[in-house]
């Protein structure tokens, strides 16, 4: 949901007003509708800026590139019952 949606519903009282829920929703986009915010309370690990996105991807591809998946040898069989 964006943040005007989220402003319309949260501040329904104040539909007649439309200085006041412009005002509401620059409030509620700087305080919920950002990734930085969403970072510092842990809810996402990093917050990757357009302009270094190719290097991460590229560096989490190199780092994939040899990986060799070892999964342990099966114990019992799934016998059809």
């Amino acid at each position: 949901m964006g943040s005007k949606g989220a402003v319309e519903i949260i501040f329904h009282g104040e539909m007649g007003d439309p200085e006041k829920l412009a005002a509401r929703e620059a409030e509620y986009k700087a305080r919920f509708a950002n990734p930085f915010v969403a970072a510092s309370r842990g809810y996402i690990d990093d917050v990757i800026m357009p302009h270094n996105t190719r290097k991460r991807v590229i560096r989490a591809l190199k780092t994939l590139k040899g990986k060799k998946l070892e999964n342990p040898w099966k114990k019992h069989d799934n016998i059809p019952l």
